[in-house]
């Protein structure tokens, strides 16, 4: 399967086309390190990716649950990974990272 994930990654259309990276740049890269149980490499390549999947499962419990104050975490999560994505942007972009 990560073999498969692995050869079948869509590339950037951003860095394709610009000549850039984007923000979600190494998002399907650390996707496939994370599988493979690489968590330090994941976490280099991008640093948001294990948030996200917590803000997602998270995002499914309270679909299910419909936890309190679940809509009010999920705007704190929300606003946690977007600042490490765009944090991580700037220190690439800059050349830090």
């Amino acid at each position: 399967m990560v073999r498969w994930l692995e050869s079948h990654l869509m590339p950037c259309f951003y860095k394709k086309y610009f000549g850039v990276d984007c923000p979600g740049c190494g998002m399907q890269r650390a996707f496939v390190e994370l599988l493979r149980g690489n968590v330090q490499e994941s976490v280099h390549l991008f640093p948001a990716l294990i948030p996200i999947l917590v803000m997602l499962a998270f995002l499914g419990l309270h679909l299910v649950f419909r936890f309190e104050r679940g809509g009010i975490w999920l705007k704190y999560m929300f606003m946690v990974v977007a600042g490490i994505i765009t944090v991580h942007y700037i220190l690439k972009v800059s050349g830090s990272w």
